[in-house]
């Protein structure tokens, strides 16, 4: 599928982000894109800032996960007539400036999911979540037969072939990572990269991803799901090469937003 000749919108699963949700929201709107909002159950002021917005916005009366939010966008996305969706998470991690890249890039390489990698400014990230990061992009990209840079990125490109992955027995943020895992084995999609920053200073609020316990669950699927589709030394071999990382590409790829977002 081609991102230029796609409808795609922006989805940010959010729970409890009212310090940062309105900035997130208006630094897209500014790109001149349609933007979907999943609130999984917020209890702070979340609902009432994004209600001000001219976004579509669905709700969670309770909390349900991460994994749930991601469904209930995409299947609203597809609802729409979206061909692809850009995720990035409600806590500011994540700049709408490099929205256009990460398309740029779905241009350059269709039938791929493309993942924001947070390879820049990395001292920021903390000596824990860096470890945890590593341990599960090593564990992931095997599940995948191929190398993922940054498997815990929430800012991602998902292709129709993804989003159709709605309905995969998943919850929480094993979700994101049986994504990765289906979309590489089941259907075929290669995995590409653009750099972003790694953004833990400032303000942000305190990390739904429980570095133990969500951790656990991810290595406890991706385990399976190596068993599951076999050939667990030719995708170990696989997974070692070198992931492709895209950098610049020119501007003039990405057009008009307001044509290509819808």
């Amino acid at each position: 599928m081609n991102a230029s000749a796609s409808r795609w919108c922006v989805l940010i699963p959010c729970l409890n982000e009212e310090a940062a949700i309105a900035r997130v929201i208006n630094s897209v709107l500014a790109l001149n894109l349609s933007v979907i909002v999943v609130d999984d159950g917020s209890t702070d002021r979340t609902i009432e800032i994004v209600q001000q917005l001219p976004v579509t916005l669905l709700r969670h009366t309770q909390r349900m996960g991460k994994g749930e939010a991601l469904r209930t966008g995409f299947r609203e996305a597809l609802r729409q007539g979206f061909e692809a969706v850009v995720t990035m998470d409600g806590d500011g991690q994540h700049l709408a400036a490099d929205i256009p890249r990460i398309v740029r890039a779905a241009q350059r390489y269709p039938n791929h999911i493309v993942v924001g990698a947070r390879m820049l400014d990395r001292e920021q990230q903390p000596k824990g979540r860096r470890f945890a990061n590593a341990f599960a992009d090593w564990g992931i990209s095997w599940a995948c037969a191929q190398p993922v840079a940054d498997t815990q990125s929430g800012q991602r490109w998902y292709p129709r072939a993804a989003l159709d992955l709605v309905d995969l027995p998943a919850e929480n943020f094993v979700f994101e990572a049986a994504i990765l895992i289906a979309a590489s084995r089941q259907e075929h999609l290669g995995v590409v990269s653009v750099p972003i920053a790694s953004r833990y200073e400032g303000e942000f609020r305190l990390s739904h991803f429980s570095p133990v316990r969500d951790v656990t669950r991810i290595t406890v699927y991706t385990v399976k799901q190596i068993l599951h589709y076999g050939g667990v030394r030719r995708a170990y071999r696989r997974s070692r090469e070198t992931p492709v990382i895209v950098g610049d590409v020119p501007n003039a790829v990405f057009g008009n937003a307001k044509a290509a977002g819808g």
